[in-house]
């Protein structure tokens, strides 16, 4: 009987025990915040279930831009994008990039806008943007956020009938590009004169160093030597030879004094020009191969990555003995526009002012080595781009010129001919009288 009421006493006081400890782990529970399940109608538990995410909106984004040696630069920011438009619109953003080489970029453009199938964005040289606004292809940017961080000199480049129509990314202050250990070692100022440039020339041969870098594969990089030849004669000397030749009342006989740098430049340039397009050049003139090249500071990202410590310098080209057409050229190359038929407006816009963001832009230009052209735009400019600059406080700079369409392309087929011999200079002014005529016909 003891027995028997010995264990019943101690059953009660283990079962009074686990109470107490239950008791203590409920209110545990709640000082830690944990809150009660909850129960249904029928006072049963219920399951607790979460709010469904809502599905990401999915776009995507044709782009086009002929500039392939910028590739790791746009892919890798193309990516920071899409993060962003992810995290703050719920938008999973694709793009389809195309870069075709600059040669032919302008013409793979113009094939698939012709046929309807334009990309949403593309980059087009801001002294063909008349031709392509007129056509009616570019919307609008005027009231975008990027456009009001525009440098006032830079928005006037891309500003037609009052609009905004492209998104400048390269705002350039060029001349020819020189090898400043070889001119430092060898004594050597840049020349203001022709005759200077000749004496710069025969110093470098005695010297067995070529004086010039060709590389004709392309024909837009020799092209070049037009461009500044003829931006330094007509701004000095002829600054009414365009209105003249829309007229029909002027000639590229007129200019002719062109060749005289032009013949230099070809006579004392380094072998197999033909051979060596844009990307095989900057490593030749990264490596010493020259000492000049007519080409701008736009290909320091791929020079200086062959030449880490290279050191090259932006000076402008004598064209004559008058020092006044010795000028740097003031020019707006790649624009990104936006398709009028883009189905997928918002996020292209999205896109184009993402170019101008306040803290990831700046990198992106420093990246490319392109000039500040947004009051966002905070990095140390370069070296080549002071020099340059310096020429321009001189008042020793044009804006760039405005050819009528296709012109410059034909100018460029037309040196790598003339080259080759297998055009002469007669013949070479003759066709481009015809081509600036025929264009002109095009346009009315």
């Amino acid at each position: 009987m003891y027995t028997m009421k010995k264990a019943l006493y101690l059953g009660l006081v283990g079962l009074l025990l686990l109470l107490s400890l239950a008791a203590c782990s409920s209110n545990n529970n709640k000082g830690n915040g944990a809150e009660p399940a909850p129960t249904n109608a029928e006072g049963t538990t219920a399951e607790k279930t979460e709010e469904p995410t809502a599905k990401a909106q999915k776009v995507e984004l044709k782009i086009q831009i002929g500039s392939p040696r910028f590739k790791d630069q746009f892919e890798k920011y193309f990516e920071q994008f899409k993060a962003k438009e992810l995290a703050e619109k719920n938008i999973e953003v694709t793009i389809d990039l195309e870069m075709p080489n600059p040669d032919q970029a302008k013409q793979v453009l113009q094939a698939r806008l012709a046929s309807d199938d334009a990309p949403d964005i593309f980059d087009v040289h801001a002294n063909d943007l008349s031709t392509y606004y007129k056509a009616g292809y570019l919307e609008d940017l005027t009231t975008q956020p990027a456009i009001a961080t525009l440098y006032d000199s830079v928005k006037s480049t891309v500003t037609l009938d009052g609009q905004v129509v492209a998104l400048p990314l390269e705002s350039l202050s060029w001349g020819y590009l020189y090898n400043k250990k070889i001119f430092s070692d060898l004594g050597i100022t840049p020349p203001q004169t022709l005759d200077e440039m000749k004496a710069v020339v025969e110093k470098l041969n005695a010297n067995n160093i070529k004086p010039f870098l060709l590389a004709f594969q392309e024909s837009w990089v020799p092209q070049l030597m037009t461009a500044l030849s003829l931006g330094g004669i007509i701004s000095s000397e002829h600054s009414d030879w365009i209105e003249k030749m829309n007229k029909g009342e002027a000639s590229y006989a007129d200019l002719q004094d062109i060749f005289n740098i032009i013949d230099l430049i070809m006579a004392n340039g380094t072998d197999k020009p033909f051979e060596v397009g844009n990307e095989a050049g900057s490593t030749d003139f990264a490596n010493g191969k020259a000492a000049m090249w007519i080409q701008g500071p736009w290909n320091a990202e791929t020079i200086l990555k062959v030449n880490p410590e290279m050191e090259f310098g932006v000076a402008p080209l004598p064209v004559s003995n008058n020092a006044a057409g010795t000028m740097i050229n003031l020019s707006t190359s790649t624009t990104l526009a936006l398709s009028k038929t883009s189905k997928n407006k918002e996020v292209a816009l999205d896109l184009l002012n993402y170019f101008y963001d306040e803290k990831d832009s700046s990198a992106l230009f420093q990246e490319l080595k392109f000039n500040p052209v947004s009051t966002v735009h905070q990095y140390e400019v370069f070296p080549w781009v002071n020099e340059a600059s310096e020429y321009v406080a001189q008042g020793k700079a044009y804006q760039d010129l405005k050819l009528p369409n296709g012109v410059t392309d034909e100018q460029a087929k037309l040196l790598q001919s003339y080259y080759a011999k297998e055009v002469t200079k007669e013949q070479f002014i003759a066709s481009m009288d015809k081509a600036w005529a025929t264009a002109i016909k095009a346009a009315q």
